[in-house]
């Protein structure tokens, strides 16, 4: 305490309302610095409150100075946009949000300055300055009131930021609900409703009723409850953008004008509290701590990645649960022909795997080689889509969002074990998937290098490069770590296949493609509408196939090129590597240990490959949807009780009484 009081004593002995701008701020930041403390206890900073009080009214002539001090910081420094604007992001792309929220944690700020929010954030940087803040005490609080002010001046003057700052807010709400792009999405009783046009007039309303010398309570509350319920309308009204959102596409800009419109109308309800609140010097500290938080999510980089995040996530998911349903079977039936279908998907990538060993031959530089290795998968993924065959790695990432898309259904028992089937369902179909590929991949590898070897007389590959194959596809080598990677690659096509067709669907590209007159004309109507409606169908599957061709291709390329030794594995492709390997060596393969390491290899290999991606997409939908922790633990439980008691199911379709 003997420290604290010295320190105080050089603070008060500081204190000059003549001093310059910087100076003056300064002192503020160094006497809330002395009131935090080392941050450790609240009731520790209160005493320092209580102190610095008593010093205050122990001596008339530092209240003088106090009074003229704050009269100078309150004519030079404008509080509205602290209280209206502070907390409020200026700018939708995360990129330039990101650099903002770098630069300001990295770069000083400074006390020269006239802004109110940037000397609020040099003076109260710290969560525990919102603690201390909320927990003053009320006669502590009138104590400070009564030290800074004497007249009803100082108290007018608090009611006109306020309401200035209310004014402000309310002007961006009305900017924000009159803009084209909300409005138009709103539903039609809402627009005709027509709740922003009265908003600024009952503004003015209350600023009448609050500074009108001759006012009235009841007038005065009466002004206060049609701007809350002018609020409310307001906020009614763009909720109904969001239903617009499940039909049509959903918008990251749309989404965070609406974020932030329904956030100043929780600051316009805020301000209004502590307008018209019978204890404004308690609502008034409050107040400031709320803004203390805000100011920390305001500067936080994981608030700002975890929001957009959330944004992205639910683009994402709504677009994916709606393709992802057609790869889960559910009978004997479907479940033949998904193998059927991953058959003729296998027949393909046996192609494209002898046409990557024939780019190998031609010894193009390194981005060249990845570029036409991408070209070489796009193309064959793509037509693999257009023929209606299936790729068992591409399904998880698309199969879980619509998987998570049933997790808010589970209000019985009855339905938890009604999803615990539907994971049952979607793992045989990843079960017969891969081995729809992988069973035919290898025998028409096999075959085509076998033919490849009779037509030219020498195979396909020299032994070196058979051996170099078995090598790279060893079980206790980096390829199950290179597997995982896969997954994450077959994540990443599944996300820019649902922002693709989101953005497709957003822009209403179909129906500008069915009517627009000059497409029309080129095409014909009937051609038009065609078109139109297969890139509907199909644009978010040539966006994951052509994206996960590329990455493929070019992403080990530039991950060497950093020096990072990433490779990728995918199952269907490794396993037809394996077989024109296995093709030089004829029978002889079947004594090479380096044979059987790699081929014990590819049944992790399509484990991961589907696992990861699954879990990764699987996250996601939960993330968009908000599914409770409690929802997932009685999930796990129930699926540990199908493995413990029919465990066969989630690898063949058992057939059950209906």
């Amino acid at each position: 305490m003997r420290r604290a009081t010295t320190d105080l004593a050089d603070l008060l002995a500081a204190l000059d309302a003549g001093a310059d701008l910087a100076q003056r701020h300064l002192w503020l930041v160094q006497l809330l610095a002395w009131i935090r403390g080392p941050q450790e206890s609240v009731p520790a900073a209160l005493g320092r409150v209580q102190l610095f009080l008593d010093a205050m009214e122990s001596r008339p002539e530092l209240q003088e100075r106090l009074r003229a001090w704050w009269g100078t910081l309150a004519d030079t420094v404008d509080m509205t946009p602290l209280l209206a604007d502070f907390g409020f992001a200026p700018r939708i792309a995360l990129v330039s949000e990101f650099a903002e929220r770098v630069r300001s944690k990295l770069l000083p700020g400074s006390p020269e300055t006239i802004d109110a929010s940037e000397l609020f954030s040099l003076a109260l940087p710290s969560t525990f300055d919102a603690k201390w803040l909320g927990a003053v005490p009320e006669a502590d609080l009138l104590r400070l009131v009564a030290l800074l002010s004497e007249t009803p001046e100082h108290t007018s003057r608090w009611q006109k930021v306020l309401l200035d700052a209310i004014t402000y807010c309310a002007g961006q709400i009305l900017s924000t609900g009159f803009a084209p792009e909300l409005r138009l999405r709103m539903s039609e009783q809402a627009r005709a409703a027509q709740p922003f046009h009265a908003l600024i007039r009952d503004v003015e309303s209350l600023r009448v009723e609050v500074l009108h010398g001759l006012r009235t309570r009841n007038r005065l509350d009466e002004a206060a409850q049609r701007l809350r319920e002018r609020l409310e309308a307001c906020r009614a009204a763009t909720a109904t953008v969001y239903q617009h959102f499940e039909d049509n596409g959903i918008s990251v800009g749309l989404v965070f004008r609406l974020r932030q419109l329904r956030e100043r109308i929780l600051r316009v309800r805020a301000l209004l509290d502590c307008l018209l609140s019978p204890t404004p010097a308690v609502s008034a500290a409050r107040l400031l701590a709320q803004l203390v938080q805000v100011g920390q999510e305001r500067r936080s980089l994981r608030a700002l990645l975890s929001s957009n995040s959330s944004m992205l996530a639910a683009k994402v998911a709504e677009r994916s649960a709606e393709t992802g349903e057609h790869y889960i079977t559910r009978t004997p039936a479907e479940y033949r022909s998904m193998l059927a279908k991953a058959s003729g998907g296998g027949a393909v990538m046996a192609f494209t795997t002898l046409i990557k060993f024939g780019l190998y031959a031609l010894a193009l530089s390194a981005f060249w080689g990845g570029f036409w290795a991408g070209v070489n998968y796009a193309v064959s993924f793509v037509l693999i889509q257009l023929l209606h065959f299936t790729v068992a790695t591409k399904q998880p990432a698309m199969t879980a969002p619509a998987m998570a898309a049933k997790l808010k259904e589970l209000d019985s028992e009855d339905s938890v074990q009604a999803f615990v089937d539907e994971v049952s369902h979607l793992v045989r179909s990843q079960v017969a998937a891969v081995l729809g590929n992988v069973l035919v991949v290898f025998p028409a590898v096999l075959g085509l290098s076998l033919l490849y070897a009779l037509a030219t007389g020498g195979p396909a590959l020299d032994q070196a490069k058979a051996l170099q194959v078995f090598e790279s596809q060893h079980l206790l080598g980096p390829s199950v770590l290179f597997a995982a990677f896969t997954g994450v690659l077959l994540f990443a096509s599944s996300i820019i296949a649902g922002w693709v067709e989101n953005w497709f669907v957003l822009h209403r590209l179909d129906s500008a493609m069915r009517y627009n007159p000059r497409i029309t004309g080129s095409l014909g109507n009937a051609r038009a509408a065609r078109w139109a409606r297969f890139l509907r169908e199909n644009i978010s599957g040539f966006a994951a196939n052509i994206s996960l061709g590329f990455m493929l291709g070019l992403i080990p390329v530039f991950a060497h090129f950093f020096g990072l030794g990433l490779d990728v594995r995918h199952v269907t492709l490794s396993s037809g590597q394996i077989a024109a390997a296995s093709a030089t060596f004829g029978l002889e393969v079947l004594h090479l240990p380096a044979f059987w390491w790699a081929v014990a290899t590819i049944p992790l290999l399509g484990a991961l490959n589907v696992a990861v991606s699954f879990y990764l997409a699987f996250g996601l939908a939960l993330r968009a949807r908000n599914v409770s922790g409690i929802d997932r633990s009685r999930i796990y439980t129930a699926i540990r009780a199908r493995l413990r008691t029919d465990a066969l199911s989630f690898f063949i379709p058992v057939r059950r009484p209906s």
